[in-house]
This record gives C-alpha cells, structure tokens and sequence, in this order.
C-alpha cells in the first residue's frame, strides 16, 4: 500500500515473481467512472471507493478460501480501507512510504496512467499511516524492498504457522 507513486505496482510485480503468487493491481479494478474523475483530476470519495474496495475484498476472500496466496498493489490509503480489504482474511499490510518530492518526481516521468500530478496532494491528505505494516521507505531499490519484504514475511509466516492462523492471502 502507499499513495501513488510509491512503488507498489513495481514491487508487487517483483515480489510475485519471487515468490510465485499471483500479481494483481487494484488500479485495473476501477470502474471507468472512477478511472474518468481521476484522470480529470478529482479525488475520488469514499463513496467512489466502497464498489472498487468490496470487489478487491471478495478477491482477496476468495483466494484466502481456496488457500492461495496472493500479491496485490492497492493504494488502501486509510484504515477503513484496510479493514475493508481485511475482513476476514489473513492479510499483511506492506506500506510503502514516500515522501511528497519523490512522488513528484516519479509521476513527472510517469507515461500512459490517468493519475495527475496535480491529485498527489489529495493522496497524502487521505493517508492514514497503518500501525500494524511491514513499513519500508519506498526510495529504496525495488530489489532491496522485495528481499525485506520475503525476510519479514517469512517471520510472519513462521509466527503465524506456531500460533494455528492461516496464511495471508
């Protein structure tokens, strides 16, 4: 998670080769309204996110039933989102945290995605820190975030395994 910009679909994409889950992006599951208001640069409301947030919630669900593992690239910028996309499922909360000059600079070499520059303000107004993450600064090199995220995750893995939960999903 993190706002855009961070790095999720890049490191989401480089954890599910590592790791052999499956990849997927929240951003391809917006509605073209949602995708529409973004791109003419107006944040979408909660409202706008309940539809999209219960659609990654039944995938994440689903998964979780079946006993698969996945990885899934998801702003989830504040608690509420979280805890939607968590109902339950075992999910560990990766954030990806940037600093506003990064996000900037990143969107400003950015091609061919609807979020403006001008709605990264928006994003870290909405942006309620998690308590309970795996938390990595998102400057770092996508190859050194994907390997802390494997060590921590394979801590999570053994301390839920000794406790009787499942695996995240």
């Amino acid at each position: 998670m993190g706002v855009t910009g961070s790095g999720k679909t890049t490191v989401g994409t480089l954890l599910s080769a590592a790791t052999g889950w499956p990849f997927y992006d929240a951003d391809e599951f917006h509605s073209p309204a949602n995708v529409a208001k973004m791109a003419s640069g107006v944040p979408l409301t909660d409202q706008d996110r309940r539809p999209w947030l219960d659609e990654l919630r039944t995938l994440i669900s689903e998964r979780g039933a079946r006993g698969e593992n996945g990885v899934l690239a998801c702003s989830a910028l504040k608690e509420s989102y979280r805890g939607i996309l968590s109902a339950g499922a075992s999910l560990v909360v990766v954030y990806l945290k940037a600093e506003p000059d990064l996000v900037r600079s990143r969107l400003a070499g950015r091609r061919g995605h609807y979020m403006p520059l001008r709605l990264i303000e928006s994003q870290f107004l909405d942006l309620q820190e998690p308590e309970q993450a795996i938390t990595i600064p998102a400057d770092w090199p996508p190859d050194q975030i994907v390997k802390t995220i494997q060590s921590r995750l394979d801590i999570y893995l053994a301390k839920a395994a000794a406790k009787g939960r499942k695996k995240p999903g």
